[in-house]
């Protein structure tokens, strides 16, 4: 198991990348949050290795048809025992 803080960026406002970042989410059991932040999406994601290395995957190769991902920073974080469900913020 495993947690990432996961800032995209480019064209990801506006293009429904959180839509689709959710769906992705849920395809893989990943649990945590999405949201813009400025002028970039930012991702707290939650998961079993596999399936977050895929999600994260999945994600930076631009979640929606119409975005389009420039950059990516990702983070470890610590285990959050308290997620149970992937929600858009």
């Amino acid at each position: 198991m495993e947690r990432k803080h996961i800032q995209v960026f480019g064209t990801v406002q506006g293009v429904g990348f959180r839509y689709y970042t959710e769906r992705i989410a849920n395809q893989y059991h990943i649990k945590g949050t999405v949201q813009n932040v400025d002028d970039y999406v930012e991702i707290y994601a939650q998961g079993e290795d596999k399936e977050l290395e895929q999600f994260i995957q999945s994600v930076i190769k631009g979640a929606s048809p119409a975005s389009s991902v420039t950059d990516y920073n990702i983070k470890n974080l610590d285990i959050d025992d308290s997620l149970t469900e992937f929600k858009t913020i």
